[in-house]
């Protein structure tokens, strides 16, 4: 699986795409969540962080697979 990352999430993980291992058990967008704040927990900190699979926004509930791509979408503000 591929993991893209933009904003504060790059700067916690120190890469633009991060590549998570074949043998991790992850089967939706919450088991992703907590094995990448298991891995970083920084990323725990952030009020919020929207997930986009295969550039679509998912809710915890969606299933991920090893031949998805996945984006870290942090908070933003501004005006």
């Amino acid at each position: 699986m591929q993991v893209l990352l933009f904003g504060i999430t790059k700067e916690i993980i120190g890469e633009e795409v991060l590549k998570i291992p074949s043998d991790a058990v992850i089967g939706n967008v919450s088991e992703l969540k907590s094995f990448l704040m298991k891995k970083y927990p920084a990323l725990a900190n952030l009020s919020s962080l929207a997930i986009a699979v295969n550039s679509h926004y998912a809710e915890d509930g969606a299933l991920v697979t090893i031949d998805d791509e996945v984006a870290l979408i942090p908070p933003v503000s501004g005006g």
